[in-house]
C-alpha cells in the first residue's frame, strides 16, 4: 500500500531548501535568492512530491534533495557563465540579460559595425574576444547570433544586412577558438524591433546583434 508522507516533513524539507536559496548582496545588504538555488528548489519540489507518493516521507527528503542538485547543475553553469560575462563586459556598452535558464547579450550598432555596413568596428574586438573567451571556457552550451536592422530603407537591404552582420560576429567568435558546430547564425532585417522606428533613438536600439546562449542537455 502506498503511503503518503506526512506534511510536516514535506514542509521540513522544502524549507531547508528554500533556506539555502536566501544570500545576502553584500552591497545593499538585501536578501536575495540565488539562481542555482532557486532552481534546485523547483526540481526539489516537484521530485519531492514524486518520491513521497511512492516511497513516504523519506523518499520525499531523497528524491527532493537529488533533483536538487540536478536543477542546480544546470542553473549554476549559467550563474558562472553570466557572472563572467558581466565582469568582463562591464565597461562596454554590450547588455547581458538572463532570461530562464538562457542568456541574450546584445551589440549595439554604433560599436560594432559601421553605418550600412557590415565589417566589424575595431573597437567590437575586444568586446566579443571577452566574450568568445567565455563561450570556450563554458562548451556545453548552444549559441544563436541574431542580426536586427531598423526600418529605415528597403526591407531587402535590412535583411541581407542583418546576416552579414550576424556572419561577421559568427566568424569572429569562431576564430577566437568558438567551434563552429555550436553557433547557429539568423538575420531579421527590421522584423524583431525592440523600440519604436519613429525615434532616432529608437532606432539606435534596434540596429543591433544579440547573442543568445542556451544550455545543451547535461547528463
Amino acid at each position: 500500500m502506498t503511503r503518503l508522507f506526512k506534511p510536516a516533513t514535506a514542509a521540513a524539507t522544502l524549507f531547508a531548501l528554500a533556506l539555502s536559496a536566501c544570500t545576502t548582496n553584500p552591497q545593499t545588504g538585501q536578501t536575495e535568492i540565488s539562481k542555482t538555488a532557486l532552481y534546485g528548489l523547483g526540481g526539489a519540489a516537484a521530485c519531492g512530491l514524486v518520491g513521497a507518493l511512492t516511497h513516504g516521507g523519506k523518499g520525499a527528503r531523497n528524491s527532493a534533495l537529488a533533483c536538487g542538485a540536478i536543477g542546480a547543475g544546470i542553473g549554476g553553469y549559467m550563474d558562472y557563465q553570466e557572472k563572467q560575462l558581466r565582469e568582463k563586459l562591464k565597461n562596454s556598452q554590450i547588455a547581458v540579460e538572463r532570461i530562464g535558464d538562457q542568456l541574450k547579450l546584445s551589440l549595439p550598432d554604433n560599436i560594432t559595425f559601421p553605418t550600412n555596413g557590415y565589417q566589424l568596428n575595431a573597437r567590437a574586438q575586444k568586446p566579443l574576444g571577452d566574450i568568445a573567451g567565455v563561450l570556450v571556457q563554458f562548451p556545453d552550451t548552444s549559441i544563436t547570433v541574431a542580426g536586427h536592422t531598423d526600418s529605415t530603407g528597403a526591407a531587402a537591404f535590412n535583411q541581407t544586412l542583418s546576416e552579414k552582420r550576424a556572419q561577421s560576429v559568427t566568424e569572429y567568435l569562431q576564430g577566437q577558438g568558438v567551434n563552429s558546430v555550436r553557433v547557429r547564425t539568423m538575420g531579421y532585417g527590421a522584423a524583431q524591433p525592440v523600440a519604436s522606428n519613429a525615434s532616432d533613438s529608437g532606432k539606435a536600439k534596434n540596429r543591433r546583434v544579440e547573442i543568445m546562449i542556451t544550455p545543451q542537455q547535461m547528463g
